[in-house]
């Protein structure tokens, strides 16, 4: 299985991060993606490509226009403000707030945030840039007869909406893949996203769609971030109904019961026969993983691979979270082989 990897994730180095009431070194850093990158080599898993440059057009496919250009100036507009830390959120556009746009940038950072724990620093805004171009290139070898392909993206992306970034995402590198997959003649695609949080963005991007179908697994959002998205009963509206499927599962979850929701999601995926299978691949599933709360164990994440194969699907994997132990590295190709090992690769 090909990797698409590019050292650019690096440019997205923030140093600080609100949690639990402090400042405190970022979960979502450099070494997350190394740990990837190297466990990838390791374990001769394929070839390793830096990804393609398609330009800015099927960001903008997804991503309102104002928002990519908030993102392209925030850091340098907050520098030229006075700010001496990085960009944060101090504001938000609370219930029964008016919706206005500010013009000042830090009414600006507040007005894109979704939640307060993400900073904007230098070289965030070249770094999801870079990531979104390892998801598209990665949908491009799809695109060209490849079976599955790895797109090691950092930063990850899948709470990204279409105009508001938080949860350590930017720009939604997953919805990005499936509309580069629908403008280049896709007709249908499924997007599984496995990673421990709800990717709320992803929902919210494609919930009044039928040519997206979402199914998540994650922790319950009345126990853990995003909070605010992922119940059992939101199923899509108009055009989209019933292609939301969401498995929120309370804390302490065991494999055994994550793999029989795994069985129910991939069994709604072959009811829609999607022209290819999108991955969003988090490992933060895993027993000790610092931010989430299921019991995966490293050698289930091959069972998960392999489960996921069954379906038969030309499938991108789409990194997203898993955060800074040695075993995101194990864990993520863990599932890679075991897809590999059973799709016969």
């Amino acid at each position: 299985m090909e990797t698409i990897f590019t050292e650019k994730h690096r440019l997205r180095d923030a140093k600080s991060e609100l949690f639990g009431g402090q400042l405190v070194q970022p979960h979502e850093r450099p070494s997350r993606a190394e740990y990837v990158i190297k466990r990838v080599r390791e374990a001769n898993l394929g070839l390793v490509s830096d990804p393609d440059d398609f330009g800015l057009d099927p960001i903008l496919a997804i991503h309102k226009p104002d928002f990519v250009e908030f993102l392209q100036t925030a850091w340098e507009r907050w520098q030229e403000a006075g700010f001496q830390g990085e960009a944060m959120p101090t504001t938000w556009v609370g219930r029964r707030m008016s919706d206005k746009r500010p013009s000042f940038i830090e009414g600006q950072v507040g007005y894109y945030a979704l939640a307060g724990e993400t900073s904007i620093s230098g070289g965030t805004w070249e770094a999801a840039y870079a990531s979104a171009q390892v998801a598209l290139t990665g949908a491009d070898r799809i695109n060209n007869g490849a079976r599955s392909v790895f797109s090691l993206c950092r930063p990850p992306g899948h709470h990204a909406t279409a105009d508001m970034f938080g949860g350590y995402c930017f720009l939604n590198n997953a919805a990005i893949s499936a509309q580069h997959y629908l403008d280049t003649g896709g007709k249908r695609v499924a997007i599984l996203d496995v990673d421990f949080h709800h990717g709320n963005g992803t929902q919210d991007i494609f919930y009044n769609r039928d040519d997206v179908l979402f199914v998540s697994l994650h922790g319950d959002p009345l126990e853990t971030f995003p909070y605010h998205l992922g119940h059992a009963d939101e199923t899509g509206g108009g055009a989209g109904a019933g292609f939301n499927v969401n498995y929120p599962m309370p804390p302490n979850t065991p494999f055994e019961v994550w793999r029989s929701a795994l069985a129910k999601g991939l069994d709604r995926i072959a009811d829609y026969a999607p022209d290819v299978l999108i991955v969003s691949l988090g490992v933060d599933t895993f027993e000790n993983d610092p931010i989430s709360f299921f019991k995966l164990k490293s050698d289930d994440f091959t069972t998960m691979g392999a489960d996921i194969a069954r379906a038969g699907l030309s499938t991108q994997f789409i990194m997203e979270g898993g955060y800074d132990v040695e075993e995101i590295g194990v864990n993520a190709v863990n599932v890679l082989q075991g897809f590999i090992a059973e799709q016969g690769d």
